[in-house]
């Protein structure tokens, strides 16, 4: 019997990647090209499993409709699980994820907006085209011996650490549970937010979404920074309270943003809006910024990563449907 799995927010290249790979499992995949939420659930109807991506949506509604319609496993091809009500699922339908896929995938990208956003290489790109080969505006500065500050020491963070020091850069950590181990073979320091916020001129965000990290970069945690300091997101949209971010570019207190994720991606990421009118005015502020580089939700993409996504997911939906254990179980850690 082959199961049914219905996969939501399937480009092109997911499909190649899921049907090179479901050549060992011989799964019947099912595509389906929308997020997976309230308004198209019943293309879910069917199906043994669904397979879904980040801008899904699946509320206590998502998921009563999948279990009334059979469907027995939710695997997220991602690693954050912030889009599914974990709680309400718990008892009712098992959820699986991809905790990771490629940590130097991420790590590199992150190394990449500093980069740029440093020396220029956005603006130098543009500006060269056309002929323009001036360099006023585009002085950079040394990142050796620049302080950055990393939140979240997961695999991600520690890959990044690895990347900065290679720049001979300062490394200030935080993390809810320091890894004292690898700080104290990799001589770095675990610090409190305040002192990332005062001390670094990098801060770059590599942790999960959770009512605690929420809006963690706002009003009150900008105004203790370094004037000119550079934000880096590669994490979660809503780390970063994007009018409070804006407010700090304009005020020069920010010197530069690099952020690869948004809080209101979902509406945008992933699909071509260039033939479409961009009513996201908070978005669109932030787009007109020539120290800002947006990039949409790319820092996975690599062959590599695409490749891990794949096969942790099949390996996922076939560990559940032959009752093996899984190690990829998002379990609910509430009371």
């Amino acid at each position: 019997m082959a199961y049914k799995v219905a996969v939501f927010d399937a480009k092109p290249y997911d499909q190649e990647t899921f049907n090179r790979v479901n050549e060992e499992y011989g799964f019947e995949l099912i595509y389906h090209k929308e997020h997976l939420d309230r308004h198209n659930v019943v293309l879910a109807g069917g199906s043994d499993a669904v397979c879904i991506f980040v801008n899904a949506n699946v509320d206590k509604y998502v998921i009563d409709k999948l279990c009334e319609m059979g469907v027995k496993l939710i695997a997220l091809r991602c690693a954050g699980f912030n889009n599914v009500d974990i709680a309400y699922a718990a008892g009712k339908i098992k959820v699986v994820r991809v905790p990771e896929y490629s940590p130097h995938a991420i790590a590199e990208h992150t190394l990449a907006l500093m980069l740029c956003l440093n020396r220029k290489v956005h603006r130098a790109f543009l500006r060269t085209r056309d002929w323009n080969f001036s360099l006023n505006g585009f002085m950079g500065f040394d990142m050796n011996q620049k302080t950055v500050g990393v939140v979240g020491t997961g695999k991600i963070g520690r890959t990044v650490i690895g990347v900065l020091k290679g720049l001979g850069m300062n490394i200030l950590a935080y993390d809810l549970y320091p890894d004292n181990a690898f700080a104290e073979k990799n001589d770095i320091k675990y610090v409190t937010l305040d002192e990332i916020y005062r001390n670094s001129d990098v801060i770059t965000l590599h942790c999960p979404l959770t009512k605690e990290t929420e809006y963690m970069i706002s009003e009150e945690s900008i105004a203790k920074m370094k004037d000119g300091v550079m934000i880096i997101n590669t994490g979660r949209g809503k780390l970063i309270h994007t009018k409070h971010l804006i407010e700090g570019l304009i005020s020069r207190k920010v010197g530069y943003a690099g952020l690869d994720v948004y809080e209101e991606e979902g509406a945008y990421f992933y699909e071509d809006c260039s033939d479409s009118v961009l009513t996201d005015d908070v978005l669109a502020r932030l787009l007109s910024f020539n120290n800002v580089i947006v990039t949409s939700h790319q820092a996975f993409f690599t062959e590599e990563a695409m490749s891990n996504i794949a096969h942790t997911t099949m390996g996922n939906i076939s560990d559940y449907f032959s009752g093996e254990e899984l190690k990829n179980e998002v379990v609910f850690q509430g009371k």
